[in-house]
């Protein structure tokens, strides 16, 4: 179980490290998601979603936060089921979307980034 803590720790420092990248270079930060915009990668994420989740629900019971980690890795994991009927046409159309607003747009959405992952890594430590 202490594996599993740690993975999902680094990988909530991992998603508040990509906010943090947000709130500095939202440029950036969409460039990757721009690179994203393929059938493979939609798939890719789509699992990483799913494992995520998961890690999440694993580790519920022993953080200090089990209901709330409960419910975002059920969350975390619909959205990762649901990411592949969405399409790339449909992804590229939010995306576009998403880029044609202004950076503080990005930039407040990389914030919430920035919390969701330093609460994930507070949370099962």
């Amino acid at each position: 179980m202490r594996i599993v803590k740690v993975v999902a720790m680094v990988l909530g420092l991992v998603i508040a490290a990509m906010g943090v990248l947000g709130v500095a270079a939202p440029s950036v930060l969409l460039e990757f998601g721009q690179s994203l915009q393929t059938t493979n990668a939609l798939y890719f994420v789509a699992g990483v979603r799913v494992i995520f989740g998961a890690i999440l629900l694993s580790v519920a019971s022993a953080s200090r936060t089990p209901k709330i980690l409960r419910a975002l890795g059920v969350f975390v994991i619909i959205a990762g089921a649901i990411t592949p009927f969405f399409g790339v046409e449909r992804s590229r159309a939010m995306f576009d979307w998403w880029s044609a607003q202004r950076s503080l747009f990005t930039r407040a959405w990389a914030a919430a980034a920035i919390v969701f992952g330093l609460f994930v890594a507070y949370a099962v430590t």
